[in-house]
């Protein structure tokens, strides 16, 4: 018996703003999808769909963060990257796309998404000038988040 091995892709979208920007645009798993989709037919034809598409999936996307988590095959996930990088807008909306870490397992891939959670919160609270004493909503914001991820299945 053979294993299907993956790659796990922990990608940042990070909205710019611009002239064209749809403020009412709510990112969503499948949105991520098919905008991934059209960039990998676009940029590799269908023979980097083919060999991508029945693979790729998203398995988890927060609005919050701008965080999402990709699962794609091991041996084309070069393709995968590469379309990712390439994706200029999603919806109408600016995105920069940023990969933070690629793991060969699901529980990497939770671990560093948990981690640049944390960060990206800090990063808020920062801004915000909070005492680090003050509960925020950002608490709970993070204990659910944790759990969503670490709640992901292969």
């Amino acid at each position: 018996m053979v294993r299907f091995k993956n790659r796990w892709l922990l990608v940042e979208l990070i909205p710019t703003p611009g002239p064209n920007a749809n403020p009412n645009t709510r990112l969503d798993g499948q949105k991520i999808w098919a905008a991934l989709r059209q960039s990998v037919l676009a940029n590799f034809g269908d023979v980097g769909w083919g060999s991508v598409g029945l693979s790729m999936t998203v398995k988890y996307y927060s609005p919050t963060t701008n965080i999402c988590i990709i699962r794609v095959a091991r041996d084309h996930h070069k393709i995968a990257w590469g379309a990712l990088t390439l994706i200029t807008a999603i919806e109408g909306t600016r995105y920069i796309p940023n990969v933070i870490h690629l793991s060969g397992t699901i529980k990497h891939a939770q671990l560093a998404a948990i981690a640049h959670n944390r960060e990206v919160i800090a990063r808020y609270r920062a801004q915000a000038k909070t005492p680090s004493a003050y509960q925020d909503s950002y608490e709970d914001y993070l204990h659910t988040s944790s759990m969503e991820i670490e709640a992901l299945q292969d």
